[in-house]
């Protein structure tokens, strides 16, 4: 347990620390934009091909692709009933909000610090399920009550798919599992070193984009997505985590990882179809701050 204090300890000194490099100005929301792009398309998925380079595909592996995706699916009906009397444009986002993960940035370098490579490999296959929730459910309802559902065609949704970088890496190491092929050691030295930068990134990049400023009229709608999120992550992970005969790993992954916070592709969404922005980067904010205490007192009770 003292291992896992000081993890979070020294991972949440590193949030503060880009939180207070954005406030003094010594970053910018462009620093942090381009930072963002490298995370995604340079560091993460080099941390991909390093964890799965060596994984061997087995049936508990797979199960958390489909947790996850059963999971979000569930959310997103859960989403669309509850806010069913709200106008379309509210009931839109909000339900866009409910089902996806914050696993890339958040889950991933906490994950990295505890568990090491055999549990990224477990969030990892965690997240492809998730990001399909994203890239396809999410962006559909985005769509639809934005009142441009003529926008939503099969190709615009390929091309999201596509264009995620992380999810296509997802997909390469993951046929290169099943096929028993090797990348070459020379990409293997490459990604391992790259790999090695996405921890302290991630950690600084969600901190420069901590913001603390609300407006009072978003709480009633805020309590209502923190309830919904973390009344059902809790009690469907820790029913998981204590009642099913399945490893540890599982049970961790499923307790930990439905009380992420909320996936940061819910923010470019937001503005493409035109939804309230600031509101969705008020709620991710506010998960990724009460996710970070929750899973930390999580892990102290489950050991």
């Amino acid at each position: 347990m003292e291992h896992v204090n000081a993890q979070f300890l020294l991972s949440f000194l590193i949030i503060l620390l880009g939180y207070l490099c954005r406030r003094t100005n010594v970053v910018t929301a462009s620093d942090g934009e381009g930072l963002a792009r490298i995370i995604f398309n340079i560091t993460l998925p080099a941390l991909i091909i390093t964890t799965f380079s060596t994984i061997q595909m087995d049936f508990s592996l797979i199960l958390m692709t489909i947790f996850s995706l059963l999971y979000g699916l569930l959310m997103t009906a859960i989403g669309l009933y509850v806010f069913k009397k709200d106008d379309r444009r509210t009931r839109g986002m909000l339900s866009m909000v409910l089902p996806g993960f914050n696993i890339g940035l958040f889950a991933y370098p906490l994950v990295e610090a505890i568990w090491g490579q055999e549990g990224l490999k477990y969030f990892g296959m965690f997240d492809v399920g998730n990001s399909l929730v994203i890239f396809i459910v999410c962006y559909l309802i985005a769509s639809h009550f934005s009142g441009e559902a003529n926008r939503f065609t099969v190709r615009s949704a390929m091309n999201r798919l596509v264009r995620s970088i992380p999810l296509v890496t997802y997909v390469l190491v993951f046929c290169a599992a099943v096929a028993d092929w090797k990348f070459p050691a020379f990409l293997l030295d490459m990604t391992q070193i790259l790999a090695k930068a996405n921890m302290p990134l991630s950690l600084l990049l969600l901190g420069m984009h901590l913001s603390f400023s609300f407006e009072a009229d978003y709480w009633r709608n805020i309590w209502r997505i923190l309830a919904i999120r973390y009344l059902c992550g809790l009690t469907i992970g820790g029913i998981i985590f204590y009642w099913l005969p399945v490893s540890d790993m599982i049970r961790y992954t499923c307790l930990i990882g439905f009380t992420l916070p909320v996936g940061m592709a819910a923010i470019p969404f937001a503005v493409e179809f035109g939804y309230d922005h600031q509101f969705v980067g008020t709620v991710a904010n506010l998960t990724i701050l009460i996710s970070f205490l929750l899973i930390w007192g999580l892990i102290g009770l489950a050991y």
